[in-house]
């Protein structure tokens, strides 16, 4: 079973910097696609950000281009979201997870870790 372990949120004022990580333990990380979540209170969970194996194609929900970047290093088996220009409606607990391709559906995906709180003040 895949364990999903995300840190690095925090409460930050709007136009303030996170950067969060997810560390995977599972066989093999560079197989998979990575991706973050994130889902705000009485909202559904919603696709942030994609990153294929190599880390060479990335894609962003349109809310965050410009100010997200997704990254990788298979070596630690972590995905990293830099967060930038943080805005109020940023707030929710992100997620991350992995697959064999870059679903935007959180239905796709089995087991999600706990997640970490992003608050950001207005």
């Amino acid at each position: 079973q895949v364990q999903l372990v995300e840190s690095g949120g925090g409460l930050v004022p709007a136009g303030g910097s996170l950067r969060l990580s997810c560390a995977a333990s599972v066989r093999t990380f560079s197989n998979y696609h990575m991706a973050w979540f994130r889902q705000a209170p009485g909202k559904e969970r919603e696709f942030v950000a994609g990153i294929s194996r190599s880390g060479g194609t990335l894609t962003y929900a349109d809310s965050v281009k410009g100010r997200f970047t997704i990254s990788r290093d298979n070596a630690k088996n972590t995905v990293y979201l830099q967060m930038n220009s943080l805005k109020p409606e940023d707030t929710a607990v992100y997620y991350c997870n992995g697959a064999r391709f870059i679903y935007s559906d959180p239905k796709r995906y089995d087991y999600w870790g706990q997640g970490t709180q992003v608050t950001v003040s207005s």
